[in-house]
């Protein structure tokens, strides 16, 4: 089916002709359903779930266990059980750090990350290795924002233990080949995290077909609610690592001096869980399939197409990353000659354009290509042409505005 987005924009409350919402890689708007899922089950299902035998606990189980179900699913996992419920893509790769991590690395063991990972994929790395003596590994992209299957070859030594890798850049839009990467990993004796953050809402990703051993991404950047994340990981590496969080619901016995575990997936998810985060997500889930993973890849690479060749086209306009618009996956980040990023954001504010400014937690990067900080525009498939036009036009006008004589 071909994408109805004047239908499509009637879905989502906050989506209207007034105002150009380009920010859609820090969170995106959330549709009526989704709304509506949260709101029914705190109408028809509201219970601690999996503690009750009673009919109301029984159908908050059955909500949360069915969305875990979908996610699974949804990113082609063989067994729901390979799902864990976080809050968001940097709990879930901070569950993998103190528990997988912890307790397999040792002195000497390297961690391999890229230039271009988010804090979230950065900082946890940064404390094992000051805890366990490893070693911080960056892999640099190239001139045009990439990691080649080459180069992350050759970074892939005898020492690196652990991999952890965007899937695709937050800043760049670039797509990392993490399935090329996994195989690389997995014939070196590594093991492998992909955050796909960036990627699960706008590609399909199938972790049987990419082959990591651990996949992190956050609801709220599909449609979904904010608070809810899901962590994949193999079966038999979950059920060999330790718990992240101590508390109600993830034990078999207690005594006064010790407890056993529950089972995976439970033994990770301690206390009340977020049932209504879990219903929005399941909501979100049913409605992108719906509309189909791939026809919302083709129409925001034809709008990612129009807006990279439009910004091109004006002057004193740098675009970071790769000179092909079809590396940009959505993701613009641009600076302008003699103007700050915070007021590029200020001044299409004005023009009801909203984009992000700033170092995008990726300060690293920023060294590495040479700036303090930029103006990113991320495109969703609800966004239109016009809306397009619209940001182009904004930051074109954006010099003669600080005052330059164009």
């Amino acid at each position: 089916m071909s994408i109805d987005v004047n239908a499509i924009r009637k879905d989502f409350p906050l989506i209207n002709d007034e105002v150009a919402y380009l920010d859609n890689a820090a969170t995106t708007q959330k549709p009526e359903c989704v709304i509506n899922a949260i709101a029914d089950y705190y109408r028809t299902s509201n219970a601690n779930p999996m503690r009750g035998l009673y009919k109301l606990s029984v159908a908050a189980t059955d909500a949360y266990e069915n969305a875990r179900a979908k996610v699974a699913s949804f990113i082609n996992a063989k067994d729901p059980s390979e799902i864990i419920f976080t809050r968001n893509a940097t709990e879930s790769i901070n569950l993998v750090a103190e528990t997988y991590a912890k307790a397999s690395l040792k002195q000497g063991d390297t961690i391999l990350i890229s230039i271009a990972e988010h804090h979230s994929n950065l900082l946890p790395w940064q404390k094992i290795c000051a805890e366990n003596g490893c070693k911080l590994k960056y892999i640099d992209t190239d001139d045009q924002g990439k990691i080649t299957i080459e180069a992350f070859k050759e970074a892939v030594t005898p020492d690196v233990k652990f991999i952890s890798i965007t899937h695709v850049s937050n800043v760049l839009g670039t797509k990392n080949p993490v399935k090329e990467f996994a195989k690389i990993a997995h014939d070196n004796g590594a093991v492998i995290l992909v955050d796909a953050s960036q990627s699960v809402p706008h590609i399909k990703v199938n972790v049987s077909d990419i082959d990591c051993d651990f996949l992190v991404f956050s609801g709220h950047k599909i449609y979904a609610p904010m608070g809810i994340g899901a962590l994949y990981g193999k079966k038999e590496l979950l059920e060999s690592m330790p718990p992240f969080l101590r508390g109600g619901e993830m034990i078999d016995y207690v005594t006064r001096d010790s407890a056993t575990f529950t089972e995976v997936p439970h033994k990770f998810e301690a206390g009340t869980v977020n049932v209504e985060g879990a219903a929005g997500l399941a909501a979100t889930i049913d409605y992108v399939n719906a509309i189909g993973m791939d026809e919302i890849a083709k129409r925001e690479d034809m709008l990612t197409d129009i807006a990279f060749r439009k910004l091109s086209e004006v002057p004193h306009v740098k675009i970071l990353g790769s000179s092909e618009a079809s590396d940009h996956h959505g993701i613009l980040t641009f600076v302008i000659e003699g103007v700050h990023p915070h007021d590029i954001a200020y001044i299409m504010d004005s023009d009801n354009v909203c984009v992000r400014a700033g170092h995008h937690c990726a300060q690293p990067l920023m060294k590495h290509l040479g700036v303090m900080s930029t103006t990113r525009a991320s495109i969703s498939f609800y966004n239109t042409e016009d809306e397009i036009e619209r940001f182009v036009r904004s930051v074109a006008g954006i010099r003669s505005k600080m005052g330059y004589a164009e």
